[in-house]
């Protein structure tokens, strides 16, 4: 059994908990922005290609005491690197220190791509050579309080990136945030989700394929793991092609989405149609007033990320919006549950609703709460 970290974002480690105990991890351990887990290759590939909230999975093979850029080169020396690339292989090294004697990120980068090469060119006299887009072989350094890790990088680019929004909003919410919130409310499909403030559509893409079991990484052409030296083309064609034919085809409720904005709603429908479910879900142009449950349609989630002030404008301007969102739940969606996404308590409260649970996340560095009003 090999040891793994999944990172998430900071208030999604509960929810990246269950999600890897759904696909048979052991061993498994909240950490402070990720979840520490056991498994096999099995466990590996089903971490990539099914975690909604993970960012990225690691594998580390260094944990110890650093103080200098000299001090890592040496420990980065100590492991046989031989054990996981070849001269001919590529790799890049991903960094990021805070509160420790090194300081340039860039810097101790490079000092890790040299101590692997060195020991290459001494063993072999070859060394590998360096590819920041698609590395055979990612490696990811964290140094923090003079502690370094070095990590294997099974995944490279963001687990988030699904593919489906190539254009950004000007105040996107990340798609493993919007799933993680979507999971953190119990959302499985089974009953209907709305999102009346939709911008871009992430809420309904990543609902739509939380009910329809769809993995995100379904469609995702390259993997960090793909260039590992234990690769196993024909397990993970296995994995995928099981995952692929469980996938839905039709839902009980299919997510809807409105939004008062034409260019949100064009946005939003183009997203939908690029995560492959255009057909399934609905999105129209509409006031807030005018977005109502369906004739006989049974109670469900009403979600929304609204401005908040912190990127879209200022706080104050949004009040009336967010007094206008309360008086429109609480006329038209009786027996329903509102979630707002937000990082302003004032806004939230100018809903004037009864608050069921408030929940802390962040969204990038940002604190925020996941509002629950009935």
């Amino acid at each position: 059994m090999t040891k793994f970290f999944a990172t998430c974002a900071r208030g999604l480690e509960t929810v990246l908990f269950r999600e890897l105990e759904g696909i048979g991890a052991s061993q498994i351990e909240t950490g402070r922005g990720g979840v520490f887990f056991s498994g096999g290759i099995v466990e590996l590939y089903k971490a990539n290609l099914w975690l909604r909230t993970a960012v990225r999975v690691l594998r580390p093979v260094f944990d110890g005491p650093v103080f200098s850029t000299d001090e890592l080169y040496d420990a980065v020396r100590t492991i046989n690197w031989a054990d996981y690339l070849t001269p001919n292989h590529t790799l890049a090294v991903d960094c990021n220190v805070r509160d420790s004697n090194i300081t340039h990120s860039q810097y101790a980068s490079r000092r890790v791509k040299d101590a692997i090469c060195d020991q290459f060119r001494e063993t072999t006299g070859v060394r590998p050579s360096v590819d920041t887009e698609r590395p055979m072989l990612g490696l990811n350094l964290h140094v923090s309080k003079n502690r370094a890790i070095l990590s294997l990088d099974s995944s490279w680019d963001s687990l988030h990136k699904r593919g489906y929004r190539p254009i950004q909003t000007r105040a996107p919410l990340n798609e493993s945030l919007a799933a993680g919130l979507l999971l953190h409310l119990g959302y499985d499909g089974t009953f209907p989700l709305v999102d009346w403030m939709c911008g871009s559509g992430t809420f309904l893409v990543e609902g739509a394929w939380i009910a329809m079991r769809r993995p995100p990484g379904l469609t995702r052409k390259w993997f960090s793991f793909f260039g590992g030296l234990d690769f196993d083309k024909s397990l993970w064609g296995d994995i995928r092609d099981t995952a692929r034919e469980e996938v839905a085809t039709t839902l009980a409720f299919p997510p809807r989405g409105s939004d008062v904005r034409a260019d949100a709603v064009e946005l939003a429908q183009h997203n939908a149609k690029g995560a492959g479910i255009g057909h399934l879900v609905t999105v129209k142009k509409l006031e807030l007033a005018d977005a109502k449950p369906l004739p006989g349609e049974p109670p469900g989630i009403v979600i929304c990320n609204p401005p908040y002030g912190e990127r879209l404008g200022d706080e104050d301007e949004w009040i009336p919006l967010h007094r206008k969102m309360g008086a429109a739940f609480a006329e038209n969606w009786p027996g329903w549950r509102l979630a707002l996404f937000t990082a302003s308590d004032k806004l939230a409260k100018q809903l004037k609703l009864k608050v069921v649970r408030t929940t802390h996340f962040y969204n990038g560095s940002l604190p925020c709460k996941l509002w629950e009003f009935v």
